[in-house]
């Protein structure tokens, strides 16, 4: 079997299997199940870099500042920064000794990455991506004033502040990753979609308070480091076509030309399988001979051997 360069998305299953337990031990022991999948590949011979979400933690760290009464907010590229960090820890952890356990003798390093964004992407304009806790009608308004946030009514629970959602456009240490992949480290890195920040011109970057989608992220570096390879990974086997319906149909190998058919038909959810499937497409497109698995964790080896998962290729 051919050897690929794989970059692999992790979904936030991977890291918090227990939503109600948001514990840092917890999610090292998560951490350490979701790396057994991961070394299989290793293990098996591929290139592997990974990215993750970190929606639960950078929610935890914005909401512990909130609490904190007395002290400064923490800005959100900060925040993001700090889940990357201790994510990137608790995978590092656990993928290294699962290899020591294997006799695998390879380097694992976990990047802060900032990810470059459009200072005019029209995500700015209507920022639409709650985070942080909830407040009441008066804390809010007070929060808007004080601190500038945008904030929204979210579903009769309260208000939260929303932030923007910007589509990738660089990765400001792309070339580090690729010195350390190529070296034969694996890598971890986007985490969360990774830092955004905006060109100031000169060189110059300045964090931005937006959160980028991990999927697009992690297609965005798989595009610069040439992989063979983007599979998403999400709490489904296989990506399906009237989902939860009697005439659910389950994808096997599937092309470009009929992925946009279903998606124009409104198959997928816009805030679950929607941007899985757009991050997928836009990579396969961007290149000949490259292919996007979406799959579960566990059938993340299974899936590149061929034998499951959702497969989109250009053709």
């Amino acid at each position: 079997m051919k050897k690929d360069r794989v970059v692999i998305a992790l979904g936030g299953n991977a890291l918090q299997a227990d939503p109600k337990d948001t514990t840092a031990e917890a999610q090292l022991i998560t951490a350490k199940q979701t790396a057994r999948p991961l070394v299989d590949l290793i293990e098996d011979g591929h290139e592997l870099i990974i990215a993750h979400g970190n929606g639960p933690q950078v929610g935890q760290i914005i909401a512990t500042y909130e609490a904190a009464a007395g002290v400064p907010i923490m800005p959100f590229p900060e925040c993001g920064a700090m889940s990357q960090g201790y994510i990137g820890y608790h995978l590092q952890q656990a993928i290294r000794e699962e290899m020591v356990y294997r006799g695998i003798a390879k380097s694992i390093a976990a990047v802060v990455t900032q990810v470059v964004v459009d200072k005019n992407d029209p995500g700015f304009e209507n920022p639409t991506k709650p985070v942080g806790s909830f407040f009441s009608a008066e804390e809010a308004a007070r929060l808007e004033k004080e601190n500038g946030y945008v904030m929204k009514e979210d579903a009769g629970r309260g208000w939260r502040r929303v932030v923007a959602s910007p589509e990738p456009i660089g990765v400001v240490e792309a070339p580090i990753v690729k010195t350390l992949v190529d070296a034969g480290h694996v890598v971890i890195t986007v985490g969360g979609g990774g830092v955004p920040v905006i060109d100031k011109g000169n060189g110059i970057l300045e964090g931005v308070p937006a959160v980028i989608d991990k999927d697009f992220a992690s297609e965005k570096i798989a595009e610069i480091l040439d992989a063979d390879y983007l599979i998403i990974l999400t709490a489904v086997e296989k990506v399906a076509i009237n989902f939860n319906k009697p005439n659910q149909k389950d994808l096997d190998i599937v092309t470009i030309k009929e992925i946009k058919q279903y998606m124009n038909e409104g198959h997928f959810a816009p805030g679950s399988m929607l941007p899985k499937v757009k991050a997928a497409m836009k990579f396969v497109e961007s290149k000949p001979g490259r292919k996007a698995l979406i799959t579960s964790l566990e059938k993340a080896k299974e899936g590149i051997e061929g034998r499951t998962g959702t497969v989109i290729v250009n053709r």
